[in-house]
Order: C-alpha cells, then structure tokens, then sequence
C-alpha cells in the first residue's frame, strides 16, 4: 500500500475584481465551488495571503469547515518590482514581453536569475529572499528543514497543507521547491483563478524529502458544476493590440 505524503495545496483566488481587492461576482461563484471541494479534504491547516482577494476566497472555505486561516504577510502577492527597459516604467516580472527577458540567458538559472542585469535595480531580489524564508519558516514548522535544494524530515506526515495565495507569489513558491527559476515558470504557466495546484512530497532516502508537482492549475470544481473558467489569466491569445492579462471586461460566461 502506498504511504500518504505531505501534499501543499496552492489556491490562486478566484476571479479578482482588483479595482477593490476583492472578488466579481463570478469570482464569488467560483469561491463557492471551490469550498464544496476543499471541504472534502482532511486538511491540517489553512494559510492566506493578507490580500482582500485571497481573504475573501478562502472566507467560503472557512465558513463552510469552521476553521480559521493564519494570515502570512508574506504570502501577500510577489510584491518585487523592476525597471522595464523598453518602457522607464516599474514592471512586475511574469508581465516582461517573451523577446525581452529570453535574451537573458541568466534568468534560466535558479541560482542566479535575481542577479540579471534586468532586476539591478528594484526589490525582485528583496522579495524573493523574503519568498525563501517564509517557505522555509513555514515547512519548518511540519519538521522540514532545508539542505540545499532538499528538505531534511525526520517524520514526515501526511499532512495536507492549504495556501490561498496569488499567481506570482504562487510561482516563487514552487520555484524555490522544485528548483526552477520563478521567470520560467512565471512566464510558462498560468494558473486561472480559484484553481489549486498540488505538490506532494517524496521522500527516496530516509530523511530527505523533495516536492513533485502532481497538479498544476486544476478546475475540476468549476467543470463539474459546467462553471466557465474566467478569462482573467492571460494575455491575448492572438494579438490585438491590448496588451493586459485582464479582458476588455469582465466575462461572466468565461472560456470552456
């Protein structure tokens, strides 16, 4: 029989009406949907990033389990900024145009991206330190403390650990877990609002632990209540101009 593992579950929220940091009302249907499905799960703990749209995602969950979440400032939206060299203007990292930043073959190093000339100037290297920490702070607590690029666990549980959260914080996260550059994955992924993605550990030799990701961006809650998925995720799929994640306006029948 196959042992459980530690599994990290990392929920983007749901549609976001950002104007007031809080949700649209497809965004309130989504949140719904999704508590009907975290509800099911034996979950050891709830964590939330401090932004009204991450709060008010997990608040249906909460509701609906009597639990409570601790706020983890960190967990705020990946809040480093840097100069666009195109522009003069601060821009966050996953919004850098592709042509740009794959010309830095730095950026594909998870070691040393911070340490392109891209990100010189601004808090991208403040913050993803600070990203470090607080991922490693929080493990810590469940007994898994960092070694390199695996995490020494002397018991390691079966726990299931719930993160309300946003993309880019999100990306850093696992980044750090897996490896991998954030600009890779920030620029290579997209997690649609209130999808979880779920990491899970394995653990080969006694003691040492690494994190696989076994879903990434999952809706299954809104297919199985035929809930459009929202269109607040990515940029155009065929040019037109409009250079923005967010749709001409909000899209309350979504993409299926």
């Amino acid at each position: 029989m196959r042992c459980k593992t530690m599994k990290l579950m990392f929920v983007r929220h749901a549609e976001p009406d950002y104007k007031h940091d809080s949700l649209t009302l497809k965004g309130h249907r989504e949140a719904q949907l999704l508590s009907l499905r975290l509800a099911k799960l034996d979950v050891r703990d709830f964590y939330a990033s401090p932004l009204g749209r991450a709060q008010e995602t997990a608040r249906y969950t909460l509701e609906r389990t009597h639990r409570t979440a601790e706020t983890l400032p960190w967990l705020a939206e990946f809040r480093g900024r840097s100069i666009d060299p195109e522009t003069g203007a601060e821009r966050i990292p996953w919004d850098y145009k592709p042509r740009l930043w794959q010309g830095h073959p730095l950026l594909y190093d998870v070691n040393h991206w911070m340490e392109d000339e891209l990100f010189r100037v601004g808090t991208v290297d403040a913050i993803w330190r600070e990203t470090q920490a607080g991922m490693d702070a929080l493990l810590a607590r469940y007994g898994m403390i960092r070694d390199g690029h695996l995490y020494r666990c002397e018991n390691n549980q079966p726990d299931t650990i719930v993160l309300f959260c946003h993309f880019g914080i999100m990306m850093a996260c696992i980044g750090h877990l897996l490896g991998v550059s954030p600009m890779l994955l920030w620029h290579g992924f997209c997690t649609q609002p209130s999808s979880v993605t779920t990491l899970v550990t394995e653990e080969r030799v006694k003691g040492e632990v690494v994190f696989r990701c076994m879903q990434s961006g999952d809706l299954s809650h809104l297919y199985a209540a035929d809930e459009p998925y929202s269109t607040a995720a990515l940029f155009p799929e065929c040019y037109t101009g409009r250079d923005s994640t967010d749709p001409p306006e909000w899209d309350t029948l979504g993409y299926r």
